[in-house]
């Protein structure tokens, strides 16, 4: 078994990091190094760091709708991919012996798309899982191999979510290769009635609406931690907030107000409250509410975040 893998995020690694234990991974697909930071230092990915480590060959196409014939020339058994970010042209997933197959972080058809884990939080769902599923020129529609729940606890934000997923990922994918191979696997066309979708985060998704529910908010800082980031702005002044708890709270000031900031930062949401527990203002570092209070002159009792885009 020769198998190309293709991937990009800390997701992918556990995938892979699984994948090279049983199988010759002959080559792995990832994106380009990227400027990080603000002396924007060129970076690899994490799928990168780890094929390299591994004595894996790598190769970084820009745009593989066009670059892909290192892919072709490998001429790979099976094509596994868990994250890569790219669309992937049929020339590429019809070039492997037993084809192409996903490993994606949602129960398909729901959750199409770049931002399924995120996504899932953000809109209160209690249950989410993995699919692993066929290739096809649509995004996210190729018929399902198997699929394991997961479930999601108030407790998981964004990155305890991804860890979870990438475990449950990689042990349904090692289950499933084998019956790929002797040709049982199960194929389940998706019900295309059922079909949401969770494109990638925008910068706009970013900020709060402070009218929402303290569970509606609760729900978006937990989903964009700690990466990108849930935003809000005071006087043009920029914060992120990377965890809230909920509050009962039944005062009639208008929402993102400050109505405490007695060791605590206690904002009005469109139905309670929720309490800032760790945030970041704008050319600072990253700190616990406490310590932000700390000689803090941004903040005041009784101001009020914006619930504006900018």
């Amino acid at each position: 078994m020769k198998i190309v893998f293709m991937g990009t995020i800390d997701f992918s690694v556990t995938v892979l990091a699984s994948l090279i234990e049983k199988y010759d991974v002959s080559l792995v697909v990832t994106q380009p190094d990227k400027e990080v930071g603000r002396k924007k230092i060129l970076t690899p990915s994490k799928v990168k760091e780890f094929a390299v480590k591994n004595g894996i060959e790598v190769f970084t196409p820009v745009k593989i709708r066009t670059d892909y014939q290192r892919i072709i020339d490998e001429k790979p058994d099976l094509i596994v991919t868990a994250a890569f970010g790219q669309f992937i042209p049929d020339i590429v997933l019809n070039c492997a012996k037993y084809g192409a197959i996903n490993v994606h972080g949602s129960l398909l058809p729901k959750y199409r798309g770049g931002s399924p884990i995120q996504t899932a939080i953000i809109n209160g769902e209690e249950v989410t899982g993995i699919t692993i599923m066929y290739m096809a020129s649509k995004m996210d529609a190729g018929d399902i191999i198997a699929q394991r729940e997961v479930s999601i606890l108030d407790s998981d934000n964004n990155e305890t979510l991804f860890s979870k997923l990438s475990v449950v990922g990689a042990q349904l994918l090692m289950e499933t290769i084998p019956s790929i191979i002797d040709g049982t696997a199960t194929r389940a066309v998706q019900d295309e009635s059922k079909v949401t979708f969770a494109y990638n985060i925008t910068h706009e998704q970013q900020f709060i609406d402070w009218n929402k529910t303290s569970r509606e908010i609760f729900n978006l800082v937990r989903g964009l931690a700690n990466e990108p980031g849930s935003l809000t702005h005071l006087d043009g002044m920029m914060f992120k907030i990377f965890k809230v708890e909920e509050v009962k709270y039944n005062g009639i000031e208008m929402p993102g107000t400050i109505i405490s900031l007695n060791k605590e930062i206690l904002v009005k949401t469109g139905d309670s409250a929720v309490r800032i527990l760790d945030l970041q203002q704008a050319g600072k570092n990253r700190m616990d509410a406490k310590s932000y209070l700390n000689g803090q002159r941004v903040l005041t009792l009784g101001c009020c975040f914006s619930t504006t885009i900018i």
